[in-house]
């Protein structure tokens, strides 16, 4: 499966750049991440600039899609010729966001009564839209899931990996990325708040 990590100028790097290292820690099992972006470059919100891997218009054809976060999303909201380049289909596609990319998931309707997890800047934005917001860091429902503040990005990650190749290949991934000394916990941690987003969604 190839996942489209969309990534907007302004973008944080720890939404995109974690998200989609920990995904291509399984391009063995033929899970792969590419930094997606609306133009050839785009630079993040502390100056860094980054060649994008695939246009945007890689959306329609990736298996996953994760929104990133950063802090000119209410721009993007605002761009009603932006936002139509990004055809999702939570019928056929694993959909994400990151703290404000929650913004582009309910001006595309994809959040339409299911509450969503974001950032604390983010939320009355996202608030402003009609989206009940989770005081949780991650949340998901079928083929859609939120996550909220930056560190998150490794739920939504994790979340992304243990749909396609399951729990085992989450062990591997964050058990070989997490903190010397911490490897259990992290493991645990990490497993814990996709379970419980996902327990919420059930009730």
């Amino acid at each position: 499966m190839q996942v489209a990590v969309v990534t907007f100028d302004g973008f944080n790097e720890l939404d995109s750049f974690i998200a989609a290292a920990l995904v291509n820690r399984c391009r063995g099992d033929g899970l792969e991440a590419f930094l997606t972006t609306p133009a050839p470059v785009v630079t993040s919100m502390n100056g860094v600039e980054v060649h994008g891997q695939r246009p945007l218009e890689f959306v329609a054809e990736a298996g996953a899609v994760l929104i990133g976060s950063g802090v000119r999303t209410r721009d993007v909201v605002a761009d009603d010729r932006l936002l139509s380049r990004l055809p999702l289909d939570p019928a056929r596609q694993l959909i994400g966001s990151q703290c404000s990319g929650a913004l582009v998931l309910a001006r595309l309707g994809l959040l339409d009564g299911r509450p969503a997890c974001t950032d604390t800047v983010s939320r009355p934005f996202v608030e402003d839209l009609g989206v009940p917001v989770l005081d949780a860091p991650f949340h998901s429902a079928g083929n859609i899931a939120t996550a909220g503040g930056c560190m998150a990005s490794q739920y939504l990650g994790a979340w992304v990996i243990s749909r396609t190749l399951g729990d085992r290949a989450v062990r591997e991934v964050v058990g070989y990325t997490a903190p010397v000394g911490e490897r259990r916990e992290t493991v645990d941690r990490v497993l814990r708040a996709v379970r419980t987003g996902e327990r919420a969604a059930l009730g």
